[in-house]
């Protein structure tokens, strides 16, 4: 068999987080009764005219300085025609001949090797409705609340070669984009979506192969099993001297397959012109400089700041930047209790557990910095034992209660009682005289026992330091 490479580039639709529409002042939130979420403008009445939202412009510009493209200062919108049920004006608006952001590029590491994966354009548009099929009543329904919510296309350039590379590069993207703000990312509610574009060639070939497009993958699962399945399939085509056909194929992730759609379309079967009804859009100067000053500080710089600045492991800081929710609350809770390690820990080791137990997302967090911090000062003040503090934190993060409030009504704190501890232990030593001779013979585990029955005996209230010097002492 011959030897083969993949080449895959991507088309990654973006809804960003506006309050309202492209080019009306519908609401862009997610759910809402169908055809609750438009008017006249977004489902196409005759005789509308549309008035661009500057945000969506701004939010354009951000990603593509994000993501080192250069912006054309002076852009415009082109109309994209079409045919579709779930869009009413029979076109949609978006940028052919001057997209906003051009020539960029990002850098991803897959299994320690970097390398810069570019970016051929960004470019804004308008987003279609949804078709909802009701296999019960054999009928396809339309919603149009999607109509019209702004979108930024990010359009690489042909520089994967494997499903490791693209989600490396969907992963970085998606940081980038929350890190900025322009876009929650949540590909369950369809904010991310992706394009495979995909061929293979024997290595060493000069040529492109002809390439296959799978559209609006919106799982990295998916999009993975996708990348390895299109690939197999061109292969097997290829050994069978068959050809691969240029078209559009749907991915069924539940049959590991795809399947042809239609053929694929190019920009003229488009009858792409210049949108009449929109002035083309002018970037000054000051207006880039402007959004060139807010940039926020994004993943990378963010992960050397905590190492040199906090003091963490790189794997640490890895983990917590690796989500703007939990970097926030880092940041956040550090600045309360000055402890950025314990902090660190706290979020890799217990919340990292429950989020895994809840099977949430990081994004959903909704941990408290105040309490979180409280709850340290709690451990560090001596009030409670790590293993009380560990039930405190739980409820916490499940309950959002108060740790102060929560140790003083359940009586959690740590007994300071010193007669009271040496009493107890004195009380267990003469109850296990095997175990002390096995200490007393250099048996150090039968140490942790006593430990144990000695905290079991206190209710979990004693300082396991504390019951360790005394036990020591005593024996």
């Amino acid at each position: 068999m011959k030897a083969y490479e993949t080449v895959i580039g991507l088309e990654v639709h973006v809804e960003l987080a506006t309050k309202t529409k492209i080019f009306c002042g519908c609401s862009t939130a997610f759910g809402g009764a169908p055809n609750t979420h438009c008017c006249p403008v977004c489902t196409g009445m005759p005789g509308t005219l549309p008035v661009l939202n500057k945000k969506v412009v701004e939010f354009a510009m951000a990603a593509g300085l994000a993501m080192n493209c250069t912006i054309t200062q002076k852009c415009k919108f082109d109309r994209k025609n079409y045919f579709y049920p779930d869009l009413p004006k029979a076109y949609q608006v978006s940028q052919l001949y001057l997209p906003i952001c051009r020539n960029g590029g990002i850098e991803i590491e897959v299994n320690g090797v970097k390398k810069t994966i570019g970016i051929h354009e960004i470019h804004m548009e308008e987003d279609a409705g949804k078709l909802v099929h009701d296999p019960w009543e054999d009928v396809t329904l339309v919603d149009y609340n999607r109509c019209g919510v702004p979108l930024i296309e990010i359009v690489s350039e042909p520089d994967m070669r494997s499903a490791d590379e693209v989600i490396a590069y969907l992963e970085k993207l998606k940081l980038i984009l929350q890190y900025l703000g322009v876009s929650d990312c949540k590909m369950q509610e369809g904010s991310l979506r992706a394009d495979i574009n995909l061929s293979v060639r024997e290595v060493g070939a000069p040529e492109f192969g002809t390439r296959t497009e799978m559209k609006n993958m919106n799982s990295f699962k998916a999009i993975a099993r996708a990348v390895e399945g299109e690939r197999k399939r061109q292969i097997e085509l290829l050994e069978y001297g068959k050809k691969v056909v240029q078209e559009t194929r749907r991915w069924d992730d539940n049959k590991d397959t795809s399947f042809a759609m239609r053929s694929k379309e190019d920009a003229q079967d488009y009858r792409y012109f210049p949108e009449p009804d929109l002035v083309p859009i002018e970037i000054s100067d000051e207006w880039l400089s402007e959004i060139r000053g807010r940039q926020p500080e994004l993943r990378d710089e963010k992960k050397k700041r905590y190492e040199k600045e906090y003091e963490i492991p790189s794997y640490d800081a890895a983990i917590i930047t690796g989500s703007k929710r939990m970097a926030d609350i880092f940041e956040a809770t550090v600045a309360i209790c000055h402890k950025p390690k314990e902090v660190s820990n706290w979020l890799m080791v217990e919340t990292m557990r429950l989020m895994k137990e809840a099977e949430m997302d990081s994004e959903e967090l909704n941990l408290s910095p105040e309490k979180l911090a409280a709850l340290i000062g709690l451990l560090d003040a001596g009030t409670i034992n790590r293993p009380v503090a560990k039930e405190v934190f739980e409820k916490v993060f499940k309950e959002d209660v108060d740790p102060k409030e929560y140790v003083e009504k359940n009586g959690l704190g740590m007994v300071q009682d010193e007669d009271l501890l040496v009493s107890t232990i004195e009380r267990i030593i003469a109850e296990n005289p095997q175990s002390v001779a096995d200490y007393r013979s250099g048996k150090e585990k039968a140490l942790g026992f006593l430990v144990g029955q000695t905290m079991k005996a206190m209710k979990g209230k004693a300082n396991p330091g504390k019951v360790n010097e005394v036990l020591k002492e005593r024996l």
